[in-house]
């Protein structure tokens, strides 16, 4: 299989709930809800429709698009954390998520006991755990805070910690969500540079990103998420005008 990451026909929903009636308290809403009936009011919000797409091993890849267009979605679909309501997601490869700031964190569990729980869950036995574990600290920059719980660390202290931990287990598919926007620009230029770094040692990874000019620095390929499906020019270049002049009209 010369593709890493394959969807076919994947489509994906989401249920929201409408009230049909305006009612003026909680109390009289509660009166009148249909306590008896199966799925009330329930409505679905298609959030991708029918999407074919073949990422190759060893490509970076960037998604672009408005915010709630899917592109975070597709992600956690390659990850593993949702389910397609319909198609195929195929993934060839151990995952590593940089998805959500601090995502998969304790918060009353320190910075230690984190790495551990998290590089388990990533499939990595607890003795490579202990081989890496300086490593992890060490690129995070937080050797005097490792033993704090992480609810006391700042956003930019967990989101170096998170990114340490997804690149330092060594995946095969780094999946890398917005995350590059929070911290100083010196830990970004390190996250860069890591990426760089896997990119020369063939690994594919997935940027979703509202910097193009990252996009442009960093991706072989990329699509532009609209509309519940998806466009591609031939070049990145091509994808990103025409995603920018979509913004104009």
């Amino acid at each position: 299989m010369n593709d890493a990451i394959v969807l076919e026909h994947v489509e994906k929903h989401f249920k929201k709930y409408a009230l049909k009636k305006n009612y003026s308290s909680f109390k009289e809403r509660l009166a009148h809800f249909n306590w008896f009936e199966k799925n009330p009011n329930k409505e679905y919000l298609e959030v991708l429709e029918d999407i074919n797409l073949s990422i190759r091993k060893g490509s970076t890849f960037g998604l672009i698009g408005n915010n709630g267009s899917g592109k975070s979605t597709i992600l956690k679909l390659i990850a593993g954390i949702y389910k397609p309501d319909k198609g195929r997601v195929m993934v060839d490869g151990r995952v590593s998520t940089l998805i959500e700031v601090g995502a998969g964190f304790h918060p009353e569990f320190t910075g230690r006991e984190n790495i551990f729980i998290n590089g388990i869950i990533l499939g990595l036995p607890k003795k490579e755990i202990k081989k890496r574990f300086d490593q992890i600290v060490a690129f995070a920059e937080l050797e005097d805070f490792i033993d704090a719980p992480v609810r006391t660390y700042s956003t930019g202290m967990y989101m170096r910690l998170g990114f340490s931990v997804a690149v330092n287990v060594d995946p095969d598919i780094l999946l890398i969500d917005e995350v590059l926007a929070v911290g100083d620009e010196s830990f970004q230029k390190k996250c860069i540079d890591k990426i760089t770094d896997f990119r020369n040692r063939g690994k594919t990874m997935i940027i979703v990103t509202h910097s193009m000019g990252m996009i442009k620095q960093l991706c072989d390929d990329a699509v532009w998420i609209h509309g519940r499906g998806i466009s591609k020019g031939s070049t990145v270049d091509d994808t990103i005008h025409a995603y920018q002049t979509s913004q104009k009209s």
